[in-house]
């Protein structure tokens, strides 16, 4: 999601790639970044959950805002194994507490953070070519291995739209009133508003090492065609602890003409099922203008109607059904082999019968 990167290069060389299809739920939760695979052809996903924020100002002497969140991202892979259409969604509601006067005073606000609509396509895929398996070593299957650090990489490009003409959050900002003069907020006039819709790029990268570590980095330049667009990265380390739980550690910096600050979250994962995942987030900014908190707990969901995905019994299967044909096969070719050469047999042992016969016959004679 970029202007700085060569995006129609990439563009250009992107059709040469093959998507993964996985068995089991490929979510982009819990944390903030997006995993550089595609759902899979014929899957559809939701990801949604509910999210505790808590926002504290100093340049407005500590004046607060607290609020829930509720995020909801739609995932649908068609066309191609590597190409999904994605959308995302935050709703927040909650109460601005300005301190700026001797009394508090309380504004009710509720809008939208983000409605954002793009498509992901993974232009490159080092698993492609799966890894044969040594039988012979442990450490040859899960030993570190330099290459094991080549990622996978995707470009999500899109737009979000904004359809409210007064969002309370235009930016993210959740105290835009207490800097906008009075008269102006009287007036309806509003310096700060988003456009109806701008353009967001993103390049993720997805490596897999150790078999139970994954590393995700994201590069995105947000809110082209807006007064302040906006520069951030995502790096997102996680490891499996075993087959159904996973933690998760990330860092998250944004940069804008507007606004500047840095991200940490931490959270766990719980595989339910193949097509059911649970996790939770702890997360906090460095700085304290704002300085936010926040708690975040969700549910991801897939529909599976993958076609040409093929599981491992299905796969024994298919082999062990090749080797009966090939069995039956030689059986029946040998079969024909084994009578050819008894007929053969007979036909040299009749011959031998007649030479031995004419051969006694003149034994007589004589």
């Amino acid at each position: 999601m970029i202007c700085r990167w060569s995006f129609f290069l990439i563009i250009l060389t992107a059709f040469l790639s093959k998507a993964q299809y996985t068995d089991q739920i490929n979510s982009n939760r819990p944390g903030a970044s997006i995993g550089a695979f595609a759902v899979g052809k014929n899957v559809i996903q939701a990801e949604a959950g509910l999210a505790f924020r808590s926002f504290t100002h100093a340049g407005y002497n500590n004046s607060t805002f607290k609020g829930g969140v509720g995020f909801l991202s739609l995932r649908w892979g068609f066309l191609l194994e590597t190409l999904e259409l994605t959308y995302e969604g935050q709703y927040l509601s909650g109460t601005l507490n300005s301190n700026l006067y001797s009394q508090t005073t309380q504004y009710s606000q509720s809008g939208f953070l983000q409605n954002f609509i793009g498509i992901k396509y993974l232009i490159y895929d080092p698993f492609k070519k799966e890894k044969q398996t040594n039988v012979y070593s442990w450490k040859a299957n899960n030993g570190f291995k330099i290459r094991d650090l080549i990622p996978a990489v995707s470009l999500t490009l899109g737009s979000n739209v904004s359809f409210e003409q007064n969002n309370p959050f235009p930016y993210n900002n959740v105290f835009g009133n207490l800097y906008r003069p009075v008269l102006f907020q009287n007036l309806g006039i509003r310096f700060d508003e988003e456009p109806f819709f701008h353009l967001r790029g993103t390049l993720a990268t997805q490596s897999h090492f150790l078999g139970t570590w994954v590393f995700v980095t994201n590069f995105t330049y947000d809110r082209y065609l807006s007064k302040y667009p906006q520069k951030s990265y995502i790096l997102t380390l996680t490891h499996t602890l075993d087959p159904l739980w996973s933690v998760y550690i990330e860092n998250q910096g944004r940069f804008s003409d507007l606004y500047k600050n840095y991200f940490f979250r931490m959270g766990a994962a719980y595989l339910w099922s193949d097509n059911i995942q649970i996790e939770a987030t702890l997360g906090s900014s460095l700085k304290n203008t704002p300085h936010q908190l926040f708690l975040n707990a969700g549910i991801s969901y897939r529909f599976d109607f993958h076609e040409d995905y093929i599981t491992a019994e299905d796969v024994l299967e298919k082999k062990l059904q090749k080797q009966q044909r090939q069995d039956n096969k030689t059986f029946k070719k040998n079969k024909k082999d084994l009578k050819k050469q008894e007929k053969q047999l007979k036909k040299t042992l009749n011959k031998n019968i007649k030479k031995e016969k004419k051969k006694n016959q003149k034994a007589k004679k004589s």
